[in-house]
């Protein structure tokens, strides 16, 4: 009961009027922040601090206003991962997977409304969630240690089995890319150079975002490139700017289903929504994909991950809150933010600042709402942009791309290894290897090395210490399960028949 009169006092923070135009100025501002290739949510918070701070804002009203721009960030990412096949950040790369298809069908529009709601859903859940569970949530994240997280990462790893397609041989040699690529950069544990070949701009490491980039954007401009030479190109139309009652109902279950594994995922420090909308991409295309639709344009592979990463941002906001340990690369920031108003985040935190907390719970309930009714009337605005020739639209990809990628380092060094991956992503694609896996190897690679060999210093080397605590072993066990069941099925299966 206790709760309730909790979140009863954070709407009456939320509902004052600076509160409430704050929350929608930043769900707007996200949105057209995370629609724009290479900033995502992050940069977008990070760009309003100062804002913030130096409109001398009460701390609930500053990170009002910087939540609003997380989530609507976190949207407006897919608005060009959906149209232009260009994913915004890290948690966007798998919407493209069939959201681009559905827009290359004529879908464009219910791709995105559909984008809207499980959005919407996924994002309410998880506040929800915050709302009920939070300490309990909290309790259970921090028992995760290296071995589990290295343990998640395998998890997380075997799920790409799933975004194979007809050749799992490529989709393997595509991670081990990614891979490869991860390891580039300072090594870990002794701080020297690896495969940097004595370039200064590699010692931090291969960005995200410049491999996202290249390996979509730019690979998508050439293959436009040469369908224009070829006399084989296409001009996209829409024909659709809204979701059927029927489409919504038969993903209703897929986004129930994303939501829950986002919010989960999204409560365990540093896992982030691109493990989350991963996972939840896979494990939906093993339970529901019997026609091998998945990958095509089917719906339910927009749903699933847009659910996921929107319900990881917001159980992201549980340890922040909780426990004072960020679980996102924007929750870090907006811990920051929250030091910067003298806040502390913790335990103690819902007693000593009552207010900044459920201020901000109940302002996300409103944020979300703001957030639907802002963005589904604009869909068939946004779905036009198909409909631009194509004498233009692949100039403004290009643009689009090289100051998304300049903006993050301000380095020329970026946009020519940018470049090179781009060129890399179109052989790929030319030979029939999924860019995907690639991409999740990257993201993975560096979190699994990390966490391995902390979990072998703590133990002195001991293998043993990963299969010691009960969640490793549930984590191992799930992995097993996830990359031999399948095969196991379609033997057993050939028997029968």
């Amino acid at each position: 009961m206790d709760v309730w009169h909790q979140l009863a006092g954070g709407f009456a923070v939320a509902l004052l009027p600076l509160n409430l135009a704050l929350a929608f100025a930043g769900a707007f501002l996200g949105t057209l922040i995370g629609a724009l290739p290479g900033i995502g949510p992050v940069n977008g918070v990070a760009i309003l601090i100062p804002i913030a701070y130096a409109l001398k804002l009460p701390p609930e009203s500053a990170l009002i206003l910087l939540a609003g721009v997380y989530y609507g960030a976190e949207y407006g990412g897919r608005i060009s991962s959906i149209l232009l096949n260009v994913p915004g950040d890290a948690g966007a790369v798998i919407t493209t997977l069939d959201g681009y298809p559905m827009a290359q069908r004529g879908r464009a529009g219910e791709a995105l409304a559909l984008s809207a709601l499980s959005s919407f859903i996924g994002g309410t859940l998880s506040v929800i969630g915050l709302t009920l569970f939070a300490p309990a949530l909290a309790g259970w994240a921090i028992r995760f240690g290296p071995a589990e997280y290295f343990a998640l990462m395998v998890f997380a790893f075997t799920t790409l089995a799933s975004l194979a397609g007809k050749d799992p041989v490529k989709a393997l040699i595509s991670s081990v890319f990614g891979l490869m690529l991860a390891t580039v950069g300072l090594d870990p544990g002794s701080g020297l150079p690896r495969f940097t070949f004595g370039e200064l701009k590699l010692y931090d490491g291969i960005d995200f975002l410049v491999v996202a980039i290249g390996l979509f954007a730019i690979s998508e401009v050439l293959v436009l490139m040469e369908q224009s030479f070829l006399g084989s190109a296409r001009q996209m139309r829409v024909t659709s700017t809204r979701v059927s009652l029927m489409v919504f109902l038969s993903t209703l279950w897929t986004i129930l289903r994303g939501s829950v594994i986002g919010f989960f995922i999204g409560v365990l420090p540093g896992a982030g929504a691109s493990i989350a909308s991963a996972v939840a991409y896979t494990t939906e295309k093993r339970l529901v994909d019997r026609e091998g639709t998945f990958g095509q344009g089917d719906p339910r592979g927009v749903a699933a991950p847009e659910a996921a990463n929107n319900a990881a941002a917001g159980g992201a906001m549980v340890p922040m809150l909780t426990l004072g340990v960020p679980g996102s690369g924007t929750t870090a920031v907006l811990l920051g933010a929250l030091m910067m108003f003298n806040v502390t985040p913790g335990p103690m935190i819902f007693q000593q600042r009552p207010e900044v907390v459920w201020g901000l719970i109940a302002s996300m309930y409103i944020g979300n709402l703001m957030l639907l009714v802002l963005n589904l009337p604009l869909v068939g605005v946004f779905a036009r942009i198909l409909t631009v020739p194509r004498w233009f639209l692949i100039p403004a990809i290009v643009t689009l791309s090289f100051v998304g990628v300049y903006a993050v380092n301000n380095s020329a060094f970026d946009l020519l290894f940018m470049t090179g991956i781009g060129v890399w992503g179109y052989l790929m694609r030319k030979f029939g290897f999924p860019l995907a896996p690639m991409i999740l190897g990257l993201v993975l690679g560096h979190l699994m090395e990390v966490n391995l060999r902390r979990a072998l210093a703590i133990s002195g080397g001991d293998v043993g210490f990963l299969f010691q605590s009960p969640i490793s072993l549930a984590l191992w066990l799930l992995s097993a399960l996830s990359l031999f069941l399948p095969f196991l099925v379609v033997r057993f299966g050939r028997g029968r028949a």
